[in-house]
């Protein structure tokens, strides 16, 4: 079985031969482990690998674990969140990459106002309309972006999207593309505490595509850790 160390070698190595091929720095890809179903242990060996940035997909899961991991590393949120998680969320980390819709936006900033704190996140865009996925449409995204706009504690960074599950990490171009050119669309908006920096696609089967369609983030799971329960 390849260790966590040959495994984030590998990816890194896809990272910059793809980066290479878009005319890209790798540098400006950030890879985040996704460490669901991932024991503390091992999390703590691949952030001595190097490893900086780890996404967790359950609130529960990342509270039990993160105080575990004894090592100076960001955390992300990258599932669905659920509004009573909300207090715990924006404790725990330092990147939501799951805001899907106004009544979450207004929770969380309901949280950070009671903490007298600030949170930074993603809008997440169901870029292909799934029924199965989260997201606000494509076309709600602008009004989306007015509305938290209004929440003095919420910073919107950019964008998160799935691409629909494929065998053939080809089929996800598409999808990838067409949330790179949304980004690009309501950066041109200049809303106000809202920025259009980070663009979070691609996971351990189709990162490589979206590097390439601009991913600024990717989240690879069992790419790094291996297949998991």
């Amino acid at each position: 079985m390849s260790s966590i160390s040959e495994n984030l070698r590998l990816v890194k190595g896809r990272i910059a031969a793809a980066a290479a091929r878009a005319g890209r720095d790798p540098s400006e890809v950030t890879l985040v482990a996704v460490t669901k179903n991932v024991d503390a242990g091992r999390v703590a060996l691949a952030a001595k690998a190097g490893v900086s940035d780890f996404g967790e997909n359950r609130v529960q899961e990342a509270a039990e674990k993160i105080p575990l991991v004894d090592a100076d590393v960001a955390w992300h949120f990258v599932g669905h969140l659920q509004r009573n998680k909300a207090r715990d969320a924006v404790e725990l980390f330092s990147l939501i990459h799951s805001l899907d819709s106004m009544k979450l936006a207004h929770e969380l900033n309901r949280r950070c106002e009671m903490a007298d704190s600030s949170t930074d996140l993603l809008l997440q865009v169901n870029i292909s309309g799934e029924e199965t996925k989260f997201g606000v449409p494509p076309e709600m995204a602008k009004d989306s972006l007015l509305e938290v706009a209004r929440y003095e504690r919420l910073r919107v960074r950019g964008l998160m999207t799935i691409a629909p599950y494929s065998d053939d990490p080809e089929d996800a171009r598409p999808w990838f593309s067409q949330a790179r050119q949304l980004m690009g669309e309501l950066g041109r908006l200049s809303i106000s505490n809202v920025r259009m920096d980070e663009l979070s696609m691609g996971m351990s089967g189709d990162y490589e595509v979206a590097i390439e369609e601009g991913a600024t983030i990717i989240r690879v799971g069992t790419a790094i850790f291996g297949e998991r329960r």
